[in-house]
């Protein structure tokens, strides 16, 4: 992640909070960012994978275990791609507060 201002960082913290203020463990703390996520951010957008354009339809929780996937479109075909994985463009889609504080939250558990 970019390096941040302590304004965007005390904004990614109260986006955070949003999300887990009722939230008990680790694991309902990663639902309640997911869950947000789900409800704010806005696919299709287009990101770069290894420098090539891809268009991301959508996220997806991995079957097992703590993550999230993009689902993207590239040549025609389907692909799973972690999202730190992605290289995300200039103009962020809407909602990508919500993936930012996420991100965070993984990074550095605040």
């Amino acid at each position: 992640m970019a390096r941040k201002h302590a304004k965007d960082i005390e904004r990614l913290r109260e986006l955070i909070e949003e999300a887990t203020v009722d939230c008990y463990n680790e694991e309902e703390q990663e639902q309640g960012l997911l869950t947000m996520i789900e409800d704010n951010l806005v696919c299709p957008f287009s990101a770069k994978v290894l420098g090539e354009t891809v268009e991301v339809t959508e996220l997806r929780q991995p079957p097992s275990g703590p993550g999230l996937k993009a689902v993207c479109q590239y040549k025609g075909k389907e692909h799973l791609i972690d999202i730190t994985s992605l290289e995300w463009p200039k103009q962020k889609p809407k909602g990508f507060e919500w993936l930012e504080a996420y991100l965070a939250w993984r990074e550095h558990g605040f």
